[in-house]
């Protein structure tokens, strides 16, 4: 409180101190993320347009990404790893209206071919968030998440939520996760289930928001502290890669970021090997990120779609394993994917490695990375 008129306590100069503070943190943050998603926004309309019009673009066909990657990450451009760009592409195809938003003197950086934005969606207004929103009430790891939502209606859905419960990234993944768009699909009473998920939620912190690995790397910091999972996960997948080459064992090494089709719809797989013993192809996910059943789903279906796709004459079943770790845990799971062959399991079981050397293999390799506990 002021003691005379015109001046102010010590407990209100710590007041107005914290409230600037926390005012302009956050001004600063959704600057970041505002740039941020701009320039991610910008690269998926580049590669997208690059696909349409690019004069020499049959010469990389599908292993565009991977070339494109290769030379941005010589020219130091962070955050650029092949899926890393997948995400930028589909991002871009999800939400083209974010050209709306762009200024004077950024509508110069459009590519002079670019294609006329179609209107991508065909929900009601009501279910429409305006470009401005998407663009200054989410983070771009936000947006991310939410366009890697098929479904429009569904997707609609955890946009007017997470702006309305201001749900932070963890909280968004978590609904969705826990199948909320589901479950009010099947609630009675929907506005009662909303009323008990928004009571629950977490919201967005702009503290947390402005350590987001990505925006980190966005700013140039360099930490091993805030590495992002990408670089982890890159860093891990070499490492594992010479590691079970140098076992010895008939690990015969065939593509990284391995690319098929399941439907119409890419996939990829970290790492995919041909054993000469086993005769099979054994195909390897890694995962930063603790175990959850859906990882060892989304192994299963490489496995299954190897199985009827890529074995010939003479080939065994193909094997999965699946790695998840965090900074004090790792979990290995092999994917038997149906296999009914007791003896073939025994033998896979002798010549593959141990579930324990490969935790322990990793577990040392994140220690020396400075990512372990």
């Amino acid at each position: 409180m002021a003691s005379e008129k015109g001046k102010i306590d010590f407990q209100s100069l710590v007041s107005t101190i914290a409230e600037i503070d926390r005012q302009l943190f956050a001004q600063a943050g959704k600057a970041v993320n505002v740039s941020l998603t701009l320039r991610n926004w910008f690269i998926g309309l580049q590669i997208a347009e690059y696909e349409l019009h690019g004069s020499d673009r049959a010469k990389y066909g599908e292993n565009l990404l991977n070339e494109l990657s290769q030379e941005l990450r010589k020219k130091s451009i962070s955050n650029t790893g092949r899926r890393q760009l997948y995400n930028y592409l589909s991002f871009y195809r999800v939400y083209p209206q974010i050209v709306r938003t762009l200024p004077a003197q950024l509508r110069n950086l459009l590519p002079a071919t670019v294609s006329k934005i179609q209107k991508v969606r065909t929900l009601s207004a009501q279910l429409t968030l305006r470009p401005e929103d998407l663009l200054t009430k989410f983070s771009y790891s936000h947006l991310e998440l939410l366009a890697s939502i098929d479904d429009q209606h569904k997707r609609a859905f955890y946009e007017i939520e997470c702006l309305r419960g201001n749900w932070s990234v963890r909280e968004l993944k978590r609904q969705i996760v826990s199948l909320y768009y589901e479950r009010s699909g099947l609630s009675r009473d929907k506005k009662k289930l909303a009323e008990l998920v928004r009571a629950g939620a977490e919201v967005a912190d702009p503290h947390l928001e402005i350590r987001d690995p990505y925006v980190f790397e966005f700013l140039g910091i360099k930490s091993k502290e805030v590495m992002a999972e990408s670089d982890l996960e890159d860093a891990l997948l070499d490492k594992l890669q010479d590691f079970l080459l140098e076992l010895g064992h008939g690990f015969c090494f065939e593509g990284r970021q391995k690319r098929i089709l399941i439907g119409k719809k890419p996939a990829y797989i970290d790492l995919v090997f041909y054993h000469r013993v086993l005769k099979c192809h054994v195909l390897i996910e890694l995962k930063v990120d603790e175990f959850k059943h859906e990882h060892l789903g989304q192994l299963n279906t490489y496995v299954s779609w190897y199985r009827k796709n890529m074995m010939t004459y003479g080939d065994n079943i193909p094997i999965g394993i699946l790695l998840c770790t965090q900074k004090d845990h790792t979990l290995v799971e092999y994917a038997l994917a149906g296999m009914d062959n007791q003896l073939f399991v025994s033998k896979y079981q002798l010549e593959l490695p141990k579930k324990d050397e490969i935790e322990r293999f990793l577990e040392e390799q994140m220690k020396e990375i400075g990512y372990g506990g």
